[in-house]
């Protein structure tokens, strides 16, 4: 699994709680918060805003949520500042695992981090211990029962693709460049081929084969790890 995204989670959890729904408007909030932040609330001239904005509205985010966490990134509104933090660690098998985070205490989120990582039999690592295994892409995954298989290879391909990744359930992984994947999904969709928003995700450059074993312990330390309310996104180099 190369990574856990919170927003798809409640996608695919149709009779998801109500505190883990709220759980997942937080975690989009902080993305939100960030994003504006950096490059300002409009949506039109800040791709990464707009990208945040699709997954959002794909799990059906409140506005009033989307609107107060866009108006305290741009300092329109008062709030807590947040901060955006990665981990590096090694997981069960020896795995290489990146950990983003938005926070407003790096040090509490540390804690937090580390102490999955102990009792998951992982690891916590330094900086660029494991981040040279990974590279930064633009993603856009296309859910099962699009078109037969080798139609989307082709049409993504020809949409700008870099590089492909059938997932187990059948879902495509179509990685770009980090700047190409809204223009991909806009042009698999002018296809025919439903997509879901675009993204960017820590890519692994390759990807290991865990044991049945370590790979149980691998959904442990995730699952350890997506406790923190810190704690954005996971990615490991691990093959489905």
């Amino acid at each position: 699994m190369s990574g856990h995204s919170h927003a798809k989670k409640v996608k695919h959890q149709k009779e998801a709680t109500a505190a883990q729904r709220s759980k997942i408007f937080s975690k989009l909030g902080g993305e939100l918060y960030i994003a504006a932040k950096e490059r300002g609330g409009d949506p039109g001239t800040n791709p990464q805003l707009r990208h945040i904005l699709d997954r959002a509205r794909t799990v059906n985010m409140p506005t009033a949520n989307i609107e107060r966490a866009i108006k305290r990134g741009t300092g329109e509104e008062k709030g807590d500042v947040l901060q955006e933090v990665l981990f590096e660690g090694y997981g069960p098998g020896g795995i290489a695992v990146l950990v983003e985070g938005i926070t407003d205490n790096k040090n509490r989120a540390l804690g937090e981090v580390k102490q999955a990582f102990d009792k998951n039999q992982g690891k916590l690592a330094g900086e660029g211990a494991v981040r040279w295994m990974f590279q930064r892409k633009g993603a856009v995954n296309v859910p099962p029962g699009n078109k037969p298989k080798e139609d989307i290879e082709l049409l993504s391909i020809e949409a700008g693709a870099e590089d492909l990744y059938w997932r187990e359930d059948g879902t495509l992984e179509v990685y770009t460049s980090p700047t190409g994947a809204e223009q991909l999904k806009k042009t698999l969709e002018e296809q025919g081929v439903a997509a879901e928003p675009a993204s960017l995700e820590w890519v692994p450059k390759e990807r290991v084969v865990l044991s049945q074993g370590d790979k149980k312990a691998a959904e442990k330390l995730f699952e350890a790890l997506d406790e923190s309310d810190a704690v954005q996104e996971i990615y490991a180099n691990t093959k489905d």
